[in-house]
């Protein structure tokens, strides 16, 4: 949803399509965009939905008009498009996407020349812009062009394969079953796994940007056809895609749904045991899984603000090599500090290939932890109030604050709790060795932020 001199929400802009997002505003932000980059040479692509097409015109409209030269990458997944920026040396892109929202909503994430999403502080500047009418529209004869671009799947695809030991991987003849949302991750993913040796599967592999197959936000919920398909065929690996590729969640070979939290402390482990020392960038909703992982295996987690912009410029900041969402990003710095589904899925084939072992194995030998959640009515005015009190209350406990307020516990149990930025709630994530004591955590902390937020409100 858009607000007040906000255009810009945690992970680009996003809005319903010709309601809150219209043709006349796209052109106006492709402007404002244009205006930023000063005559700069673009990349432009988008994903699967049916106003992909319409929204990726009205951007270039803009660019143009403001003398940027753009190229048509056409559609293609998220991380494709920012591979393609740093490989082609432009000076950025935007992509029109909504990512994991439902088929009615479109978006525009913008690009940096390194491939990453901007900064906040660009962000602002690109508001500033739309919001002050500072759009520096160009002379009649100083008008961007226009050409198209291709190959940039192909190119993705080459780039990831040199990232793991091909050989080994074509030895195993991994069977893998790809649920692509009916949307771009048809394009690269079951292509590079072929090429990996793969027997390949697929599921809602047709492009349809009304997402009939299931909701392209890869929740346990909406795999259930990836699950149940992964063990009916005997698979070796299953994996879903949201609706921009960027994010990946896995099935092991008995069917079972796994979060991200775990199969980034998977990648994780491997990446410490070939580079001990090294720092891993996770947000501080992440598992304690990762810090466990880390403190085996002679890493230094550095926690961030939940986002994946801010971990990917985090990454960019301390030069990290790994950085992970407990929904299903990994961020594989050798490649791009972005999250990448595609690349994702060949780190977790090449880890597979190089022990043996079968994913349920690997994933069964890691710290086991019971996550519940919880949430809790908070007016959008007494948030950070709250806030403030909840840490007064707490200190001396085992804290981060870098967003809401966590706490780890000696029985290695934690919570945390934080204001959602979209909703007038407080989001509670409970983890602990029991399923008992992480319902207590969320029980306990919920009637304590209860009190807290009707002692404020009185």
């Amino acid at each position: 949803m858009l607000g007040p001199r906000r255009l810009f929400g945690t992970n680009g802009i996003r809005g319903v399509v010709n309601k809150e997002l219209t043709p006349q505003m796209v052109i106006k932000i492709g402007s404002a965009i244009g205006t930023f980059f000063q005559h700069g040479n673009l990349i432009v692509g988008y994903d699967a939905r049916t106003s992909g097409p319409m929204f990726a015109r009205a951007v270039i409209a803009g660019l143009n008009a403001t003398g940027c030269n753009v190229l048509l990458a056409g559609m293609s997944s998220t991380p494709a498009l920012q591979f393609a920026v740093k490989n082609h040396k432009k000076d950025g892109a935007v992509i029109v996407t909504a990512s994991h929202n439902p088929p009615q909503y479109n978006g525009i994430k913008v690009v940096w020349n390194d491939g990453i999403e901007l900064s906040r502080e660009q962000e602002i500047e690109i508001e500033n812009i739309f919001f002050d009418e500072k759009i520096r529209y160009a002379e009649w004869n100083g008008l961007g062009t226009n050409r198209d671009l291709p190959g940039v799947i192909d190119d993705y695809i080459e780039a990831i394969k040199e990232h793991v030991d091909v050989a080994g991987i074509t030895k195993k003849h991994y069977h893998v079953v790809v649920d692509t949302a009916n949307s771009v991750g048809s394009l690269a993913a079951p292509r590079l796994l072929r090429e990996l040796g793969c027997k390949v599967t697929t599921i809602n592999a047709n492009i349809d940007g009304t997402f009939p197959g299931r909701l392209p936000e890869p929740r346990p919920e909406n795999l259930k056809d990836l699950a149940l398909t992964a063990k009916a065929v005997g698979a070796d690996l299953g994996v879903a895609f949201d609706g921009d590729a960027d994010r990946s969640i896995f099935v092991d070979e008995n069917g079972e749904i796994h979060w991200g939290d775990k199969t980034f402390a998977l990648v994780e482990k491997h990446f410490l045991k070939d580079n001990p020392g090294e720092k891993i960038v996770t947000p501080v909703s992440s598992s304690t899984l990762v810090k466990d992982i880390a403190d085996s295996y002679n890493g230094e987690i550095v926690w961030t603000k939940v986002g994946s912009i801010t971990v990917s410029q985090t990454m960019k900041k301390i030069n990290a090599k790994l950085g992970g969402e407990e929904n299903g990003g990994i961020f594989y710095g050798p490649h791009q500090s972005v999250r990448d589904g595609a690349m994702a899925t060949a780190l977790i084939l090449d880890i597979m290939a190089r022990t043996g072992e079968k994913l349920s194995n690997l994933l069964g030998e890691l710290p086991k932890y019971f996550i519940e959640k919880g949430k809790v009515e908070c007016p959008n005015e007494f948030k950070e109030k709250a806030l403030e009190k909840l840490t007064e209350q707490l200190s001396g406990l085992n804290m981060n604050t870098i967003d809401g307020v966590k706490i780890w516990f000696e029985d290695d149990s934690a919570i945390l709790m934080r204001p959602s930025g979209t909703e007038p709630i407080y989001r509670l994530y409970a983890e602990a060795k029991t399923e008992e004591k992480a319902l207590q955590l969320v029980k306990e902390y919920s009637s304590k932020l209860k009190r807290l937020i009707h002692s404020l409100q009185s």
